[in-house]
C-alpha cells in the first residue's frame, strides 16, 4: 500500500510540474496552442470571439517555406509573425478578420518554419523588427 501511496504522490506531482506551452518574444510570455498537424493548422483560431492578451497559437512546420495564411472564418483581428528556422523574426502581417468567401492572403516575406500569431498590436506593442529570436518552451 505504501509504494501505492508513493506512486500516486509522484504522478499528481508530475503533472503540477507540467506546464502549458509558451513562447517568449521581446521578453514579454505567451502561452501557445501549438498547431502541429494540418487539420490544427487549417483549423487555426477560427470561429473564436477572443483570445487572452498574453496568449496566442504557435504553428509548427518540419521545414521553411514561404509561408501564407488567410483569415477565413476568424472572428479576430491578430499580428501573423513569420519565424525562419532559427527563429529569427521574417515579417508581420497586420491580419483582419474575414467572413466572405473570399479572404485574402498574408504572406511572409521570406522562408518561414514557425509563425506565431497573437491578438493585432501585440507586435507593435513589443517593437517587435526582422532578427527578433522567439524563445519556444513547448516540450
Amino acid at each position: 500500500m505504501r509504494i501505492f501511496l508513493l506512486l500516486l504522490a509522484a504522478l499528481v506531482c508530475s503533472s503540477c510540474i507540467a506546464q502549458d506551452p509558451y513562447v517568449v518574444l521581446k521578453g514579454q510570455r505567451f502561452t501557445v496552442e501549438l498547431a502541429e498537424t494540418s487539420e490544427q493548422q487549417a483549423l487555426g483560431l477560427m470561429f473564436r470571439d477572443s483570445m487572452a492578451d498574453d496568449h496566442g497559437m504557435l504553428f509548427l512546420f518540419p521545414v521553411e517555406s514561404v509561408r501564407s495564411f488567410w483569415m477565413k472564418n476568424t472572428r479576430i483581428p491578430l499580428d501573423i509573425m513569420y519565424f525562419d528556422k532559427d527563429l529569427k523574426l521574417v515579417s508581420v502581417a497586420d491580419a483582419k478578420p474575414c467572413r466572405t468567401p473570399r479572404c485574402p492572403t498574408y504572406a511572409s516575406e521570406g522562408p518561414a518554419q514557425y509563425v506565431l500569431e497573437l491578438n493585432a498590436g501585440k507586435a507593435a506593442e513589443l517593437g517587435v523588427r526582422p532578427g527578433d529570436e522567439l524563445k519556444l518552451h513547448i516540450d
